[in-house]
């Protein structure tokens, strides 16, 4: 079945659909009917307009806390239940937050339905005024640990909490990193995340989809009944309809950082064309041809050609105000960084002016081969379109969002690099090992 589809995709990527209805409750919450009975799962999926670019000054980390908040339990679902209730019917769930957006899903058998909207109605309309002192102080703490094991003890981790600083100046809603400060979630009360709760989570800043094996009609009947009650409130702010032109990066000068690593790394980063904007698929295709396998540009420069590198990485990170553009190599044990770092930027600007038709070609039925891909799975369709609905306000985008890649040529891909990925607007990066005394310590 899969090379049937893709067959269809790669001969006739605009009759590619994800075929759905779309309503909107009279409180504003947006839904979104996905019917497909070959499978008996089903998938529901909640996604919130609020990320950590909603967050106040001094209070980061309060989007990416709440995912974690929403899972403490109400009067009805008590601490622990909702995850109980879920699997001893065979049912999951997970949620993940970005810079624009909290998501949460939860995948069951079909009769599991009334159950996964009972749970995800019962938590908005209730969690926020329940949160109390104790459960704040769980999962304030279990976030803090996940900063620490996902990026301060992680080899490398801390550029990930340093980058958004270097890429965009302070007051930028990208400026902090999604996951926050230590201070910041140190400081935070219990007024702070129910104001935060009351502020965003609100039917009219919300966007549900249904996607599976049951009855749209009874199903429709269900979520009005569940959430058609909650009163009608705006969010504080609109996201704004047109993304941020790029600004100069906020620091231009490298900066170097010291962490647990046996060897040194570089980083670029640029900002770049927002997530759907002109240029984003240009760049997401470079980054495949510059350094996706060991037949990629930088890989067989820099790894096999000069053997500076032991790694290359190069990705389009895509966001609703704007995308970064980023790409890195590890040294070789004897490389040092500022060696490193000028074989990189010569090799970068090598491998963009030698991107051709054959290496966009190959990239381009890459990415068309992983959308199809992510087609089969009923909960990966519920999630584009609330990708969909949430970034462009249509989930019928799906034939567009492809498209964007099926006509890109080596020219195009070119033009879209060369204003952007310039020296002048690049924010330098490396992290080296600690020096011995630092590790003794």
């Amino acid at each position: 079945m899969l090379n049937a589809l893709l067959t269809l995709v790669m001969l006739a990527a605009p009759s590619v659909e994800i075929p759905h209805q779309r309503f909107t409750l009279d409180n504003g919450l947006v839904v979104i009917l996905h019917v497909d009975h070959r499978v008996p799962l089903v998938t529901v999926n909640l996604n919130y307009d609020v990320g950590s670019k909603d967050e106040p000054p001094g209070r980061t980390g309060f989007a990416h806390l709440f995912e974690h908040l929403m899972f403490m339990g109400t009067e009805r679902a008590p601490q622990g239940k909702f995850d109980t209730w879920m699997e001893a019917e065979g049912a999951w769930n997970n949620a993940w937050t970005s810079e624009d957006r909290t998501d949460y899903y939860a995948v069951g058998p079909t009769h599991t339905l009334p159950l996964l909207l009972w749970l995800e109605a019962d938590r908005l309309s209730a969690l926020g005024g329940q949160i109390d002192q104790k459960k704040l102080d769980l999962q304030r703490d279990v976030v803090r640990n996940e900063r620490r094991q996902t990026s301060e003890n992680t080899p490398y981790g801390v550029a990930y909490l340093t980058l958004p600083g270097m890429l965009y100046p302070e007051g930028h809603p990208y400026h902090h990193p999604v996951i926050g400060s230590h201070a910041d979630l140190q400081a935070a009360t219990v007024k702070d995340v129910q104001d935060f709760f009351d502020a965003w989570y609100v039917a009219g800043n919300a966007s549900l989809v249904v996607a599976g094996d049951f009855d749209p009609a009874a199903t429709r009947a269900d979520i009005e009944r569940l959430f058609g009650w909650l009163p009608a409130r705006e969010p504080p702010r609109a996201v704004p309809a047109d993304p941020r032109p790029p600004q100069p990066a906020a620091e231009t000068a490298p900066k170097t950082l010291e962490d647990r690593v046996d060897q040194p790394r570089v980083i670029f980063a640029w900002q770049s064309p927002a997530h759907f904007e002109p240029g984003d698929a240009a760049l997401d295709v470079l980054a495949d041809v510059l350094a996706d396998g060991k037949a990629s540009l930088l890989f067989q420069d820099l790894v096999f050609g000069q053997e500076v590198a032991q790694d290359v990485y190069a990705g389009q990170w895509s966001g609703r105000l704007g995308s970064q553009f980023v790409v890195w190599a590890t040294a070789r044990p004897g490389v040092d960084v500022d060696r490193l770092q000028a074989a990189l930027e010569a090799s970068l600007a090598k491998a963009i002016e030698g991107v051709d038709a054959d290496g966009v070609a190959r990239a381009r039925a890459k990415a068309e081969t992983g959308f199809v891909q992510q087609l089969q799975a009923v909960h990966n369709r519920a999630s584009l379109l609330n990708t969909y609905q949430s970034l462009k306000g249509r989930p019928d985008f799906v034939a567009e969002d492809l498209a964007r890649y099926a006509a890109l040529t080596a020219e195009d891909v070119k033009a879209a690099a060369a204003p952007l990925l310039t020296p002048a607007r690049r924010a330098t990066l490396r992290v080296v090992p600690k020096a011995a005394e630092e590790e003794a310590k």
